[in-house]
């Protein structure tokens, strides 16, 4: 499978019991009940994997993957990337976006005009930050908050509004 074609939802964290199921850190908001495989990255690869059961408990995602069946072949897909394809992600509601879907978008402030180009999207705890550089300045702004009021995918423009000093800080 083509990398480009992908995008990262996760890592494999360690190995969990005897029957080669794994926890995984999820860096995307997903729905798994909706999810019947995976890409795992092993060397330049992404390769197929079929997931046989999951589970939720807490804070952790534990996966069993078909013809995965010991701690041992577990163990060798520790810290390896999870992707799914593109065309198969689940539909976000209306306003909600995935992190590598706004890179490049350019973002817009009420008052200030154009603010910069989106670089990347960080996941800071419970938080989401839109990075972006403005004159040679690292702007981080929270997806999680009153500052974005739109989105639009098809002209790939964000409109924020920030608030007076915000972009001094």
């Amino acid at each position: 499978m083509d990398k480009a074609l992908c995008y990262k939802i996760g890592y494999v964290a360690k190995t969990h019991g005897l029957k080669g199921e794994v926890t995984l850190v999820i860096t995307e908001a997903i729905n798994l009940e909706e999810i019947k495989s995976v890409f795992i990255e092993i060397g330049n690869n992404l390769v197929p994997y079929f997931i046989e059961y999951f589970s939720d408990r807490q804070d952790k995602v534990f996966i069993k993957f078909e013809e995965v069946n010991t701690p041992e072949q577990a163990s060798l897909l520790k810290g390896a990337s999870i992707f799914l394809n593109k065309s198969e992600r689940p539909k976000l509601a209306r306003g909600e976006f995935y992190d590598d879907e706004i890179k490049g978008f350019t973002v817009t402030d009420k008052s200030a005009g154009v603010l910069g180009t989106v670089t990347e999207v960080i996941q800071a705890g419970a938080s989401r930050l839109i990075q972006l550089d403005h004159d040679g300045k690292e702007i981080l702004i929270p997806v999680n908050g009153p500052f974005i009021t739109s989105i639009n995918k098809s002209s790939k423009k964000i409109a924020v509004d920030l608030p007076e000093g915000f972009l001094e800080i």
